[in-house]
C-alpha cells in the first residue's frame, strides 16, 4: 500500500502555467528576450510580414474507469504572440477551453489563401481535431 497513490496522474504538453505568464506580457513594451525569458521558445513560429509565435498548454489526466480509459482534458490554452520587425511585441491573444470551443470554422473554404489568418486557422483547427479525437480513433475506419 505504500506505492499506491489516490491522486490522478496529469499528463502535460507544452509551457507549464501559461495563464500566468502570458499575463505578464506587455503590448508594445515587452520585447523577444522578455518573452524568451519568461516562457521560452515556442511551439510553432511562422514569419509573414511579422512573426507570429504560437504557445501551447494542454494537460490531460486519465477519466474514470467507467470511460475505459479515456482522457479527460483540464487545460487547453493557445496564446498567439504577434512582434513586430524591431522584436516589439504588437499583438497578443490568449485563447482557453472555453474559448476554443466558441471558434466557429467554416467547412465551404476550398480554395487556399497564404496569409496570417490561414495560418492560425490551421494550426487551431488541428488543435480542434485533437480535442475531439486525442487518440486517432475516430479516423480509423472499419
Amino acid at each position: 500500500m505504500s506505492n499506491c497513490s489516490l491522486k490522478k496522474v496529469e499528463y502535460h504538453h507544452g509551457v507549464h502555467n501559461l495563464d500566468i505568464k502570458q499575463s505578464r506580457l506587455k503590448i508594445n513594451d515587452s520585447n523577444k528576450n522578455d518573452i524568451f525569458e519568461l516562457i521560452g521558445p515556442p511551439s510553432t513560429k511562422s514569419t509573414f510580414d511579422n512573426d507570429v509565435y504560437i504557445y501551447i498548454e494542454r494537460k490531460t489526466t486519465s477519466a474514470k474507469l467507467s470511460k475505459l480509459g479515456k482522457r479527460k482534458l483540464i487545460k487547453n490554452n493557445v496564446l498567439v504572440l504577434e512582434i513586430d520587425t524591431k522584436g516589439i511585441l504588437i499583438s497578443k491573444k490568449f485563447y482557453d477551453k472555453e474559448d476554443m470551443l466558441k471558434l466557429k470554422f467554416d467547412n465551404n473554404v476550398t480554395t487556399i489563401n497564404y496569409t496570417k489568418k490561414s495560418f492560425i486557422y490551421n494550426f487551431l483547427s488541428s488543435v480542434r481535431q485533437k480535442i475531439d479525437d486525442p487518440l486517432g480513433k475516430k479516423r480509423i475506419k472499419n
